[in-house]
């Protein structure tokens, strides 16, 4: 018998963090006190004076629809900054303001990729990626990540699954879930790869600005200005601590754009133009606790991976950017999805399963330092406690 549902609709698959989220939820509703580790949400409520602008906006009654392609003024203050950021300016039929980086991942796929075709990508990764390759028949063709070259993507192991069927590649770099990025030299043999087999890159940098200083940025998208086959995918939720305004940026070739445009244009009409304005203010205002942020991060970075690299069963590489670290807890003996589940139900520490972002991401766990030092020095002192009863 038929599913009540069109066929899409159970290729649908969803993120694992809220499903997480979702349990945790209901174990403190129970009372638990649990650490937050899971999900990719800073602590931090955003910086005042982009709070401000949004409210003057709403008041000086930005309240109404806006172009779908995005406010003008704002894509071009958008051209503007990455100019300063990557080194050329796009033309302004080349920025499409998006509602949040999520969701241009279904417009880039959706207007690119035929049933199918092939897409490649990391392993592990971003979930999302998966869920939209399903639901819109593109194959998956993943690329194993290597703890022993700090989970770097390696362009020749991305040589090597090119086939005819390939019509995208997508980079992740700062990368989810290991907090790996790629040097400058790796990212531009990838871009030229790309080019020269006349394939579609999409370059997530969605944690561009969360780079700690160890590797240089690089975008590949400085190879073709984005004219040709590169695009980006930018938002304003992690570094700016914006993610309940979902607000993101594709910069790409000008047809491809228009297109996803009017997906876009389809879907939600546009970005209301009071979260446009917040988006300015982003890029243009006071950086003060933008940079606090930033700083705080690193420290707790260091902070959790020094507590986990004291655990025996554990072992964590030092990320160079995002707010992840992707320890190997294979020592354990327990899968992935096993020591995340029993960790949260015995020890009440919320993390995400390795696996869940990916069949090699298997023996891993992912965990968010979106959270105070007093709770991840608590968490790392309930970890300890359970491998210590293990």
């Amino acid at each position: 018998m038929a599913g009540i549902f069109s066929d899409a609709a159970y290729r649908l698959k969803g993120q694992p963090m809220f499903k997480i989220l979702s349990r945790i939820k209901e174990l403190e509703r129970n009372g638990r006190d649990i650490v937050h580790f899971e999900i990719g949400d800073p602590d931090f409520d955003t910086p005042k004076n982009i709070t401000e602008s949004a409210v003057k906006a709403l008041r000086s009654g930005r309240t109404h629809y806006s172009d779908s392609m995005g406010d003008y003024d704002f894509r071009e203050l958008v051209a503007k900054n990455n100019a300063f950021t990557r080194g050329f300016r796009p033309d302004i039929g080349q920025v499409l303001i998006c509602p949040g980086a999520n969701i241009m991942i279904f417009y880039a796929v959706c207007c690119l990729v035929n049933p199918g075709d092939e897409v490649i990508v990391q392993n592990p990764c971003f979930p999302t990626y998966f869920s939209v390759f399903s639901l819109c028949g593109a194959k998956a063709v993943t690329v194993p990540l290597r703890e022993d070259k700090n989970f770097r993507l390696q362009p020749d192991d991305l040589k090597k699954r090119i086939t005819d069927r390939t019509k995208l590649i997508i980079i992740n770099s700062p990368h989810n879930p290991t907090g790996a990025i790629m040097y400058p030299e790796e990212l531009e043999e990838v871009g030229k790869l790309a080019l020269s087999r006349g394939i579609y890159l999409y370059c997530d940098e969605i944690y561009s600005r969360l780079n700690y200083g160890e590797t240089p940025f690089y975008s590949p998208s400085i190879l073709d200005s984005c004219k040709e086959r590169i695009i980006i995918a930018n938002g304003f939720s992690k570094a700016f601590a914006m993610t309940g305004w979902r607000l993101g940026v594709g910069i790409g070739p000008e047809d491809l754009m228009r297109k996803m445009g009017l997906l876009l244009q389809t879907t939600s009409s546009c970005v209301p133009s009071f979260i446009q304005r917040a988006g300015m203010e982003a890029i243009e205002g006071d950086q003060s606790e933008v940079l606090a942020m930033m700083s705080e991060y690193k420290r707790r970075r260091d902070i959790l991976v020094s507590g986990l690299n004291s655990i025996d069963k554990i072992n964590c590489v030092t990320p160079s950017g995002a707010f992840y670290v992707f320890p190997n807890i294979k020592a354990s003996g327990l899968s992935s999805v096993e020591f995340a589940s029993r960790l949260l139900e015995e020890e009440g520490v919320g993390v995400c399963a390795g696996s869940d972002f990916g069949d090699a991401g298997e023996g891993f766990i992912r965990l968010c330092y979106a959270c105070s030092e007093e709770r991840i020095r608590e968490g790392i002192s309930r970890i300890a406690h359970f491998i210590h009863r293990l």
